[in-house]
């Protein structure tokens, strides 16, 4: 969602820790990151929950313009960044005379229920190796879908913090978890195979898939029982 000669004229800078919006407030624009990062945040339980990190090239906001109803989360700039804001009329008028905008939108939003459909899933399931291991395969999916077939390993860059956000349990709970698929050689820490930077090493596809329908199974099993 960029047409520099259109939309720098709404670039503003900001610096990080800036809320731009809260949980609850009138909508009044949307935004679109050109550079830097922002951070979605909602209460749930009483603590706010990092919902999602937001890179250069996403956008947000745009759904309570769209609704007309208050905003669903909360906005925080996470690192000194640069956003396009962009006030209602102007956004649906990018929408009515752009349609390359809107088929992106359309297409970015599609996306994000289909990441939203599988967070719900994983958070349904009991068991904390389950939506470990489910969480794995799916960043597994996701890697061979941009980058084509697998040919051998598989290096997912997710810190364990990140892990644990998505599946709603505590790091040191995601930490033990990995630690046993780690002996079983399902998956290995990046630094143990010689990669900088945080993240884990998926070594065979097959096998996590194997283990993950043996979870799914046992998972089965313990619903049945009286």
């Amino acid at each position: 969602m960029s047409d520099s000669s259109v939309l720098n004229p709404f670039a503003r800078d900001f610096p990080a820790g800036t809320v731009l919006f809260r949980e609850g407030d009138v909508a009044d624009f949307m935004y679109v990151v050109q550079a830097g990062e922002v951070e979605i945040q909602r209460r749930i339980k009483g603590s706010e929950r990092v919902l999602a990190l937001l890179p250069a090239g996403e956008f947000f906001g745009e759904m309570a313009i769209l609704s007309g109803r208050p905003r669903s989360a909360t906005a925080v700039v996470r690192a000194p960044s640069r956003l396009l804001v962009i006030e209602p009329r102007t956004f649906e008028a990018m929408l009515r005379g752009k349609t390359e905008i809107a088929v992106r939108m359309i297409k970015t939003l599609a996306g994000r229920l289909e990441r939203a459909n599988q967070q719900i899933e994983i958070l349904l399931l009991q068991d904390a190796n389950h939506r470990v291991v489910r969480v794995l395969r799916d960043l597994a999916d996701e890697h061979l879908h941009a980058h084509g077939a697998a040919q051998g390993a598989i290096y997912l860059p997710m810190p364990i913090d990140e892990i644990a956000r998505r599946v709603a349990l505590p790091s040191p709970e995601v930490e033990q978890v990995l630690s046993r698929l780690a002996l079983g050689q399902l998956v290995l820490r990046a630094e143990d195979v010689g990669i900088e930077g945080p993240g884990f090493v998926v070594p065979e596809v097959g096998r996590l898939i194997e283990f993950l329908e043996f979870l799914e199974l046992k998972e089965r099993e313990g619903k049945s029982d009286p």
